[in-house]
């Protein structure tokens, strides 16, 4: 979230909404907005079996640990790409996102 954060002037620039959302109850959600800074809505509270069940979202059920999945929607609210990790490496970073919804406006 940091790192969308220190590109969140650019999204917003470039007419680009960010969201972020969380498995995290209100009060650990409250701390990680304080603590980054964000200046972009985080949902928190959500189900982590739904969501999974929901988007695809890789879920450790033994760590009950919901990893990082990334959209990217279409002013329809279609889905223009999606990331899944199962792990800390392969998400989609803040200039990555930001220069594949700007090329795909292009076309």
């Amino acid at each position: 979230m940091a790192d969308f954060e220190a590109k969140a002037k650019d999204f917003r620039t470039a007419g680009i909404g960010l969201l972020a959302a969380s498995v995290d109850n209100q009060d650990d959600a409250r701390k990680a907005v304080r603590e980054l800074d964000l200046s972009y809505p985080l949902a928190y509270g959500l189900s982590a079996d739904e969501i999974s069940a929901r988007t695809g979202a890789y879920y450790d059920a033994d760590k009950k640990f919901l990893h990082a999945t990334g959209f990217l929607l279409k002013p329809d609210s279609t889905l223009a790409g999606a990331v899944y990790s199962t792990g800390p490496i392969g998400r989609y970073t803040a200039a990555d996102a930001l220069d594949f919804v700007t090329a795909m406006s292009k076309k």
